[in-house]
C-alpha cells in the first residue's frame, strides 16, 4: 500500500512538471526590429490580376497586427521577406458518386526568402502552400473568390509564424 502511495505521488509530481513545459519555438533575433515586405512577385501564370497586391497587403496586415517586427521600407529594414507566388492550382476536391464535382480546392504555393539585412545572411528559404475550398454551383465567382482569399490568409499567417517563431 505504501508503494502505491509513492507511485501516486511520483505520477502527480511528473504530471505537474510536465504541465510546466511549453514550446516556445525560435524567436526573432534580438537585433531585428523592422521588416520590409516588398510586393509579391507572381510567377504563377494564373491570370489572377490582383493576387500579388492582395498577398502583399494581407501579409503586411498580419505583421502589423502581430507587432513583433515593425513594417518599414526596404532601405530602413533590418530584415526583408522576398515572396514569389509559384503556382495557383484549382482542382476537384470532392466528386460525388455519379462523378460530378461538388467541391473544388484552390491551392497556392509561395516561395519565401527571409533575409537578415544586418548580418547579411539568409535566415530561411522555404515554400509555403495552403488552400481554400469552394462548392461548385450557384454564384461560382463569389465562392471562388472567398476560397482564394482564404488560401491567401492562411499562407500569410504561415509566413508570419515562420518569421516570428520559425514554425
Amino acid at each position: 500500500m505504501i508503494y502505491l502511495k509513492y507511485i501516486f505521488l511520483l505520477a502527480v509530481a511528473l504530471g505537474i512538471t510536465a504541465c510546466s513545459y511549453s514550446f516556445t519555438g525560435a524567436s526573432v533575433p534580438s537585433h531585428l526590429k523592422t521588416i520590409a515586405i516588398p510586393v509579391f512577385k507572381d510567377q504563377s501564370g494564373s491570370g489572377e490580376a490582383e493576387m500579388s497586391d492582395l498577398f502583399t497587403r494581407k501579409t503586411i496586415q498580419k505583421f502589423v497586427e502581430d507587432n513583433t517586427l515593425r513594417v518599414t521600407d526596404r532601405n530602413n529594414a533590418d530584415a526583408i521577406i522576398d515572396c514569389t507566388i509559384l503556382s495557383l492550382n484549382d482542382a476537384p476536391a470532392i466528386v460525388s458518386g455519379n462523378e460530378t464535382v461538388t467541391q473544388r480546392r484552390l491551392t497556392i504555393n509561395v516561395k519565401v526568402i527571409y533575409r537578415d539585412m544586418v548580418k547579411k545572411v539568409v535566415i530561411f528559404d522555404r515554400s509555403f502552400s495552403n488552400y481554400g475550398d469552394y462548392p461548385v454551383g450557384g454564384d461560382i465567382t463569389s465562392v471562388r473568390r472567398k476560397a482564394f482569399e482564404d488560401a491567401i490568409d492562411k499562407i500569410s499567417e504561415d509566413i508570419l509564424l515562420g518569421v516570428v517563431s520559425n514554425w
